[in-house]
């Protein structure tokens, strides 16, 4: 494959140097900025979430696979939305301490446009209403044949789940946001909006992409036009079925651990001492 590739496609499309850069230039930044930074406190987990988004960017936009994805494999392109929409995303949000957040992300002149654009039921609805708009069929190949406006759909869908994943891991305590019951029920919600797009690409049975049709056969030989469409709706749910589990997991695992925390400690809030003698208040009565 790589050999097929190599004679049909000049190093620097194989190998984006731009991309390479780029990466190169946050890494660095994000060391010497946010990391050594006395301003902000940076744990291990922090860094190991940077670092490996940075290198999963690598793979999907500096390798071979970007070509693959553009040119030959429809598979291989919903592989790459899926890996940044659904891992390097949340791993940067997590990778960024709250100081930091703060600081840049919500001040007193983003506070309005935050609130509206984070809303948690905007945001499930754009972002998943985009993303299946966007694998439509006869919208994907208008799009995928302007250069143009394949890079803008992309921004603007990585702009939607910028926010989408804002609203499930709530980096900032300030930001008004969902308990962690109704952020597990936002998770659900959104692992079954784009069921239908997943299942309809599993099940069809005719090829809709002319732009790899043309060069069936050519990366792997056995995967036909439509086994490509199949692996791309299949790869779709599983990455994203993946993350929003984890995900799910790590909210229960953060409950669990503040309701543990809770426990023993006293409610002054809701105490009124009388005569040496405590009296707990209904806190439903104000």
């Amino acid at each position: 494959m790589l050999e097929f590739l190599l004679e049909n496609h000049s190093w620097y499309a194989l190998f984006k140097l731009h991309w390479i850069a780029l990466i190169v230039l946050a890494s660095y930044l994000y060391m010497k900025k946010v990391v050594k930074s006395s301003l902000y406190t940076v744990t291990k987990n922090q860094q190991y979430y940077f670092f490996t988004g940075m290198a999963l960017l690598f793979i999907i936009k500096a390798t071979p696979i970007d070509v693959v994805a553009k040119h030959y494999l429809f598979s291989a392109h919903v592989f790459q939305l899926s890996i940044a929409f659904f891992i390097i995303v949340p791993l940067i949000i997590l990778s960024l301490p709250v100081n930091f957040l703060r600081q840049y992300i919500w001040h007193h002149r983003t506070k309005f446009a935050l609130n509206i654009l984070a809303h948690p039921w905007l945001t499930l609805i754009t972002f998943n209403g985009f993303i299946t708009i966007y694998l439509i069929p006869a919208v994907f190949n208008v799009i995928h044949a302007n250069v143009v406006l394949s890079i803008l759909a992309q921004a603007f869908l990585l702009f939607n789940a910028i926010f989408m994943w804002w609203v499930i891991i709530h980096p900032v305590p300030e930001i008004k946001g969902f308990d962690y019951l109704m952020r597990a029920l936002y998770i659900f919600l959104a692992s079954l909006a784009l069921f239908p797009i997943g299942f309809f690409y599993v099940i069809i049975q005719e090829a809709h992409f002319p732009v790899y049709i043309q060069v069936t056969g050519a990366i792997i030989p056995a995967l036909t036009p439509i086994y490509d469409q199949q692996l791309a709706g299949g790869l779709l749910k599983v990455i994203q079925l993946a993350t929003y589990s984890f995900a799910l997991l790590f909210l229960l695992f953060k409950w669990g651990k503040l309701e543990q925390e809770k426990e023993g400690q006293v409610d002054e809030e809701h105490i009124k001492y009388v005569r040496g003698v405590v009296i707990h208040l209904d806190k439903n009565k104000k």
